[in-house]
């Protein structure tokens, strides 16, 4: 299994909370490695997440749920 996290997007602060804005994955999918699987937002800078390998997803948040960066929002299990 392999955790999806939160990007740290703010340095200066890296315990700054966001929130996923969109996922574009549900739970359960397969996804391939690269696929784009959510964007995210700190204040107002967002980023897009990856998947980081080939698996089914496991969604760990919802969106618009709050998130500290670094912590897993989704799992794929292989």
């Amino acid at each position: 299994m392999i955790e999806v996290l939160f990007p740290v997007m703010s340095k200066e602060d890296p315990t700054t909370e966001g929130v996923v804005a969109t996922w574009f994955v549900g739970d359960g999918e397969m996804v391939t490695e690269g696929q784009l699987l959510a964007e995210v937002q700190v204040d107002k800078v967002s980023q897009e997440v990856l998947a980081p390998a080939v698996g089914v997803i496991r969604l760990l948040v919802e969106e618009e749920e709050v998130v500290r960066q670094g912590e897993a929002i989704a799992r794929i299990e292989q």
